[in-house]
């Protein structure tokens, strides 16, 4: 082990150096969520502003693709950037990450809009969500890297959770400068140009976190590794192309990654989307409500990383996977009781019927809003989907209407194409008569009284409010479980040669397409079977899968000696 890493082991409070490296490697990501945060909120304007010549359902589209394409790209940003990480150095390749990853988050809210300057402000927008998922593809591997190897040994889980934090710290801080500016500017002024506010704001972000990493010294380890010559020339084909560490990285992805990853989203981004989409609670109670879990939450991450200290990484992050998965569906449940008691009374009393011809049915996925269902299945199904109505349903006859049954009442759908002129008429009174059976069978109106709904920040620590707040806050206790300690746990699986490239692209790959795609994922699901928990079974059997797999294959690293560590044999 490196003396100085060596010196610094033990129990001993952190010195001002080391505060300096963490502070250093985790601004990086509190831009990661808060540019995440920021244009997941800010989609419907952002489509307003770059994508005005289309029609409004292709706008929202078009801003939904944009938004993935920063997704998309990270696993490659990892390649990149992780090979000139273990090839030039873990300071300066993520130094540049995070300017690359500023600048444009900067630049987006400096873009002229499509009245200004026609089709290349889209073409620019998109451009500059390829930068911003490139350079996060480098920006975690480097920061996790970076601060793990100047960790003393025996206290890398400590030391690598506080980056954990600053994920929800990014999501705190977008959260609060949104609401800030748009209480301030008002809400008309906002969607016109007061949007822009909250990405010029990263520019002092960028600042300050540049002026740190410039005074930062590179790492021990790979210090050392370089004056014995001992580092890769070719990290990609090294660490991908020999089968006894690609076996490793694949490992780290399926074993522990992939299961973290939708842990991780389905406590912080799916609970949002339950709660706003599904219990059609307002925006503003819905932030609040799950930025309160978050602030609970939090120190769970420092928690679950010393914990890893003490008993392993695999025990953490391993529990946390199975317990989520044994406990969503009750969670779930409980949340839909705590804060739309109405919905889950009417589900019990009244529950839904379709009945339908199969071949009259297609697929259920509508995530912005904007398919055109004309057959009488998709009617019935839709109009179920968009009031959270869970329905089961029954095939009928060949040919035949689709109907609706509602407690005793049955409503018949419409064939919309077959109408032609006249589905108009229909539509209105097919919509009004499931409404009345709807709202006759106790399924809330969208002014219910028992929803819960909060008017201020602090208007939480009350009965209703609170209760969906501890609900939240538990899942976000799965969350540090399952992310404190992943940082340690990936920085020691892989030799210090090729540890960069080889623990980006699992986390990347893990992160950003099994996490980041969840929400629409189980939104299809859902849309899919007419049971609002149906999408759940994506995480949680993700989850048990990480479980078995890193059971039984991950060793387990927390007493590896990272500077000494040569790789799998």
């Amino acid at each position: 082990m490196n003396a100085n890493a060596a010196a610094m082991g033990g129990n001993a409070p952190m010195t001002r150096e080391e505060k300096k490296v963490i502070l250093a490697s985790s601004l990086g990501t509190v831009f990661e969520w808060y540019d995440f945060y920021l244009y997941g909120s800010l989609a419907g304007l952002i489509g307003a502003q770059f994508f005005s010549a289309f029609p409004e359902s292709q706008r929202n589209i078009f801003a939904l693709l944009a938004f993935a394409a920063g997704f998309l790209v990270r696993p490659f940003g990892a390649l990149v950037f992780g090979r000139l990480g273990d090839m030039v150095g873990r300071k300066y390749t993520f130094l540049v990450t995070i300017v690359i990853m500023g600048s444009s988050t900067f630049l987006v809210g400096c873009l002229p809009n499509y009245n200004s300057i026609g089709a290349l402000a889209p073409i620019i927008l998109i451009g500059l969500r390829l930068l911003q998922g490139l350079a996060l593809g480098g920006e975690y591997g480097g920061a996790a890297v970076y601060v793990a190897e100047h960790a003393p040994q025996g206290r890398r889980g400590y030391f690598t959770s506080w980056i954990q934090t600053t994920a929800t710290l990014g999501l705190l801080l977008s959260l609060v400068i949104i609401l800030g500016v748009r209480l301030n500017v008002g809400d008309k002024e906002f969607a016109e140009w007061g949007w822009r506010i909250p990405f010029l704001v990263s520019i002092f972000l960028l600042g300050i976190s540049v002026w740190i990493r410039m005074q930062m010294e590179e790492s021990p380890a790979f210090k050392k590794m370089k004056e014995e010559g001992t580092h890769s020339k070719a990290p990609l084909s090294e660490a991908f192309g020999q089968w006894k560490n690609a076996k490793i990285a694949l490992l780290a992805l399926l074993g522990l990654v992939a299961g973290q990853a939708v842990v991780w989203y389905t406590g912080q981004f799916y609970a949002l989307f339950f709660l706003g989409s599904i219990l059609k609670v307002d925006g503003f109670t819905s932030n609040v409500l799950v930025a309160w879990s978050l602030v609970f939450g939090t120190g769970g991450f420092i928690l679950f990383g010393s914990l890893s200290d003490r008993i392993g990484r695999k025990p953490v992050i391993l529990a946390g996977c199975l317990i989520a998965a044994v406990t969503y569906f009750p969670l779930f449940h409980a949340l839909t009781e705590t804060a739309d008691p109405a919905l889950a009374k009417a589900q019990k009393s009244a529950p839904v019927v379709v009945t339908a011809d199969p071949a009259d049915c297609s697929f259920q996925f509508n995530p912005v809003g904007t398919a055109k269902f004309t057959s009488s299945c998709d009617i019935a199904k839709a109009f179920l989907a968009r009031n959270s109505v869970a329905y089961t349903t029954e095939p009928g006859a060949a040919g035949s209407v689709a109907t609706v049954k509602i407690g005793d009442v049955t409503v018949p759908s419409y064939d919309a194409e077959k109408l032609g002129a006249a589905a108009g008429a229909a539509g209105t009174a097919f919509n009004t008569a499931a409404t009345a059976a709807i709202y006759a069978a106790g399924y809330p109106k969208a002014n219910d009284p028992d929803r819960v709904k909060v008017t201020g920040v602090f208007d939480v620590f009350r009965g209703q409010p609170f209760k969906v707040v501890v609900i939240l806050t538990i899942m976000v206790i799965y969350v540090t479980m399952v992310y404190g300690p992943i940082a340690a746990a990936l920085v020691e699986l892989f030799p210090t040669r090729i540890r960069y490239t080889s623990m980006s692209l699992p986390y990347h790959i893990g992160n950003g397409w099994f996490g980041g795609f969840l929400p629409a994922t189980s939104f299809a699901m859902v849309a899919q079977t007419g049971d609002i928990y149906y999408g759940l079974w994506y995480p949680i059997v993700i989850a048990l899968g990480t479980f078995v797999i890193g059971l039984l294959f991950v060793p387990e690293t927390k007493d590896r000696d990272i500077y000494t560590y040569e790789g799998a044999r």
